[in-house]
């Protein structure tokens, strides 16, 4: 096994999976899919069908008790509403830099159960959606080129110098993203990215406004907005 790619159900991880089956082939790319208490656990049913599609396996992993405590809004049992409007916006209104849907060190708490799993299926790399825009600002700084060059580092020390982390969208914004997938064939259909949770995407968030212009700035419509 080659490649275990955090599968989450969204735009980004769902190239990130096209990327690693184009370069390595299905039967060398394992996939991952972190449920952490998140309203929208509708994306793990996309994460499922995009898995299927592209014929990997898919392994499931429960942390939700780990949050318990937070007000993050992006969580299920958090009182606090999504909050509405582009990232630059929302940015803009924060106190400390970062949006009101970070999850405090989410990705280094996935990054660290795929660095344990990839070992376990003697892969060589772990692969994750984090690009530009979510870095930009700070917004998520689990995302940042710095994050990732700090927790590659750790992976790879403490995996005995035999794992590495694979960001291959880390300089890419949304578009770029975007337009990576549609050369592949990525079927976005099937993904999801709205915080809300409902069965339609709410075209308010922060993740709905980035997907949607993403698509546009590639001259086409999101297949979620038809």
């Amino acid at each position: 096994m080659k490649s275990l790619v955090l599968l989450s159900g969204g735009v980004d991880s769902a190239t990130c999976l096209a990327m690693k089956v184009s370069e390595y082939g299905k039967d060398e790319v394992i996939a991952l899919n972190v449920f952490y208490g998140q309203r929208h656990s509708r994306e793990m049913r996309s994460a499922r069908d995009i898995a299927q599609h592209y014929g990997v396996k898919l392994e499931e992993y429960d942390l939700k008790s780990i949050r318990e405590g937070s007000d993050c809004p992006l969580l299920s049992d958090s009182d606090r509403e999504i909050e509405h409007g582009t990232y630059d916006q929302q940015i803009g209104r924060a106190e400390n830099g970062t949006v009101s849907t970070y999850v405090p060190f989410r990705n280094g708490l996935m990054l660290s159960i795929a660095a344990a799993r990839a070992l376990i299926h003697g892969c060589s790399e772990i692969c994750y959606g984090a690009h530009a825009d979510d870095a930009a600002g700070s917004a998520y700084p689990d995302c940042t080129p710095e994050f990732y060059r700090s927790m590659d580092s750790a992976v790879y020390e403490g995996s005995g110098h035999k794992l590495r982390l694979s960001a291959p969208l880390i300089e890419m914004n949304k578009a770029g993203v975007v337009r990576e997938g549609l050369r592949l064939g990525v079927p976005y259909e099937m993904t999801w990215s709205c915080y809300e949770g409902g069965d339609e995407p709410c075209h308010r968030c922060g993740t709905c406004i980035d997907r949607e212009n993403a698509f546009r700035a590639n001259g086409t419509e999101d297949p979620l907005c038809r």
